[in-house]
């Protein structure tokens, strides 16, 4: 009898103990500080257990305010997604919240504080799923959105995703939500593979990431804004412009612009002060402005 006593006691402890574990507490982790009202957050990931840290910064004020996501950059190689800092991006962030927007910056499974599985690998280079890493961002992104629709200081429609490197890969594959919950996406030379064998200007299974931009295309209900810098040597502006038009000619709309160069690589344009800058019409045009009807099409040679 004793025993079974504490069978018993012990499977209720388990139980409860995997109850406490997958309890995620979600929500503030710290106070406003700055004047973007910087906070640091924990919102869901798709990862039941693991919370993913975000910081998040808002006008004045009680709202709702419009969100703007921003989604990350990222990396194959382990260990630096594993030392890589949490995405700040202020400044883009500023420019926004002097728009209106409530920003929130999560940090994806596998980087960081974050940590847990790396669930947007690609694999390798010549066989690379880069389709099923776009959905995986893109599943990512969404479930952070969700989360922030349920805050009162959010408004419920009319989101706008920003996306960096893969981070706007994943954006892509954003683009067949419904356009009264993700209005606009805006992406900073979206695209993964790039500087393959740490080779600038290579990429790896060009023609795959093509195939997946074309998937991406075909089911897209979402205007995009694709920027890329002059400098860029991840996703040159050449290659970007092919991306770009594998993805309308397959169904999407894009409007695809070159900024001018930033520092000594413009694929991290979007995370300086002085690449936000140069960014700051294109951003502004982005927000105001409707893209052309979905029957418009890029030409291969405009």
């Amino acid at each position: 009898m004793v025993l079974l006593r504490c069978v018993s006691w012990l499977l209720a402890f388990v139980v409860l103990s995997c109850a406490d574990a997958g309890a995620q507490p979600f929500g503030p982790t710290s106070s406003e500080g700055g004047p973007a009202r910087r906070q640091a957050w924990l919102v869901p990931s798709t990862e039941r257990g693991i919370p993913a840290h975000a910081l998040l910064y808002r006008p004045a004020g009680d709202g709702p305010f419009p969100l703007a996501l921003i989604a990350h950059a990222s990396t194959q190689n382990a260990l630096r997604r594993a030392q890589m800092p949490q995405p700040a991006y202020a400044a883009l962030a500023s420019q926004l919240v002097a728009r209106g927007y409530a920003v929130l910056v999560p940090e994806r499974l596998g980087h960081g504080r974050t940590g847990g599985p790396y669930v947007e690998d690609q694999g390798g280079c010549a066989d690379a799923n880069y389709e099923t890493a776009g959905r995986a961002t893109a599943a990512q992104i969404s479930r952070a959105l969700a989360f922030m629709r349920e805050q009162r200081f959010i408004a419920r429609h009319g989101a706008v995703v920003i996306g960096h490197s893969a981070g706007g890969w994943g954006a892509l594959a954003l683009t067949d939500q419904p356009p009264q919950f993700v209005s606009a996406i805006i992406v900073f030379a979206p695209g993964r593979g790039g500087h393959a064998d740490d080779v600038p200007g290579r990429v790896c299974a060009e023609a795959r990431l093509r195939d997946a931009i074309s998937a991406f295309g075909r089911s897209a209900r979402v205007r995009v804004t694709w920027l890329v810098a002059a400098n860029d040597s991840y996703f040159p502006p050449a290659f970007s412009r092919q991306l770009a038009d594998a993805f309308t000619w397959a169904g999407g709309r894009a409007n695809f612009s070159v900024l001018p160069s930033s520092g000594d690589e413009g694929h991290w344009l979007i995370e300086r002060d002085a690449g936000v800058a140069l960014a700051s019409d294109a951003l502004a045009h982005a927000l105001t402005v409707p893209l052309a009807p979905r029957s418009t099409r890029l030409a291969p040679d405009e």
